[in-house]
């Protein structure tokens, strides 16, 4: 049932004529993110203050109106996807409102661009470490709804490590603050992590404070090539083992590298079952050694090629066939949908292997790369949207690859979240009773059930 001309009227008096949109030209701009979900929303709204976001909730609320808060529209799970209701853009919400070099915070709006913030911090020697593939357009407020992580994980950790308090607009307008800039704080229940991974199902995220780190001044990247998957897997432990924590550890697989070396002609070996990137950061004189005695130990685990990039230019050049896997893999078919698991590091090869048998299985093709320091891997199963037979086999490869990855100990997402495309999963990994337990959550912030509804709960 669309939205009474009433309420649109009473949005338009709320925010101003030019901040309500309707018309279809419009709403379509806002029906869709990075996967192939597509809703259509009644109306969007582009607030400019935590008051009016905190207006539009109480007319939702009071109406029974659903709310989808939405960053960029990068994620990858359907999670800012509108059924229908209020899509309620934060993008134009994008102040940097403080930086403190003393206290080593940040406070930003959620409309702030990842890389802004990273573009910002950068004269005053600091670092926001959460780096998702998508910094060049994802916003921080995306970023909090989804627990983003990125290559940097294993060393630095996911946004809910930098995230150390909150302003939430809840359902019916009340503003509730959690955290604050203290380093440490045992306050009563931590409620800013119950936000942070919630896929605005529980509020509206108006203002985020972030811890910063020093800028390290020194990295190096050294790019190993090996001709069995299981060797590169193992090579991740070899390193930590010698005390090593690396800032990046990139794993493509062979049908990746091929997909690259075809699309840009780098010289990748394309020979090889696997190809990593690792990188180290620092001191100067701590980098250099470190990145020598990683590719003493990629050779030791039987690398049989291995490079070392230490300048700025050498490492932008063996990054380059990293950056360009999704690109790339629009050679092998139109579509794809792309996957985000995690496994237990003593799995990834198994997981892999796994993956490369459901691919034979169900005859589609399923390139596979990811962070493996963190175990997080991104099999991307490759297909041609029109043809129905095709699609039907791709719906029982990605039920397949999440059954693996639940038998191996692992979970359903590690950065994209669940959204729209993997909720009916849930109970798989989670139990009901874990579900239970979370919509009575929900419940107790959203009594009506108007933030984000369809997303996240299995139905």
């Amino acid at each position: 049932m669309p939205i009474p001309e009433r309420i649109l009227t009473e949005l338009r008096e709320t925010l101003g004529d030019e901040r309500v949109l309707t018309r279809p030209e419009e709403l379509i701009t806002y029906s869709y993110d990075g996967t192939w979900a597509e809703g259509a929303p009644d109306v969007v709204v582009n607030p400019l203050t935590t008051e009016q976001v905190a207006a539009v909730l109480r007319i939702a609320d009071r109406e029974r109106i659903p709310v989808v808060p939405r960053g960029a529209g990068t994620g990858l799970a359907g999670g800012s996807v509108p059924l229908k209701g209020i899509v309620l853009n934060m993008a134009q919400m994008n102040r940097i409102r403080e930086i403190s070099p003393d206290d080593m915070v940040a406070v930003v709006e959620p409309g702030v661009v990842n890389q802004t913030l990273q573009d910002a911090l950068r004269p005053y020697g600091l670092m926001y470490p959460p780096d998702p593939a998508s910094l060049y357009m994802s916003t921080i407020g995306g970023n909090v709804a989804t627990n983003a992580g990125g290559p940097r994980c294993l060393k630095y950790g996911v946004t809910k490590d930098y995230v150390m308090g909150l302003e939430v607009v809840l359902p019916g307008g009340q503003v509730l603050h959690t955290g604050g800039r203290q380093i440490k704080n045992v306050t009563g229940y931590n409620l800013t992590q119950l936000f942070v991974g919630s896929e605005g199902t529980l509020g509206v995220v108006t203002e985020i404070t972030l811890r910063l780190l020093p800028a390290t001044p020194a990295r190096a990247t050294v790019m190993a090539a090996y001709e069995r998957l299981e060797d590169a897997a193992n090579t991740v432990n070899a390193i930590l083992s010698a005390g090593i924590l690396p800032l990046t550890t990139e794993l493509m697989d062979q049908t990746c590298v091929r997909a690259v070396e075809q699309k840009l002609h780098l010289g990748l070996p394309v020979e090889a079952e696997a190809l990593m990137l690792i990188a180290v950061d620092g001191e100067p004189e701590a980098v250099e050694p470190q990145i020598h005695r990683v590719a003493d130990i990629c050779r030791r685990m039987r690398a049989f090629s291995v490079e070392i990039a230490t300048t700025p230019e050498e490492e932008d050049r063996l990054w380059t066939a990293r950056r360009n896997v999704s690109p790339a893999l629009a050679v092998i078919k139109p579509s794809r949908l792309t996957e985000d698991i995690v496994v237990p590091r003593s799995k990834i090869a198994e997981m892999i292997r796994r993956i490369q048998a459901i691919a034979r299985e169900y005859k589609v093709i399923i390139p596979t790369f990811g962070h493996i320091g963190d175990g997080n891997l991104h099999p991307d199963i490759m297909c041609d949207r029109r043809d129905p037979d095709e699609m039907h086999r791709v719906a029982l490869a990605a039920e397949a690859v999440f059954n693996a990855t639940i038998e191996l100990g692992g979970t359903l997402s590690g950065e994209h979240g669940i959204g729209l495309l993997k909720k009916e999963f849930l109970p798989k990994e989670l139990g009901e009773l874990a579900i239970e337990k979370m919509l009575g959550i929900k419940k107790v912030f959203d009594p009506n059930g108007i933030m984000n509804p369809h997303k996240v709960f299995p139905t």
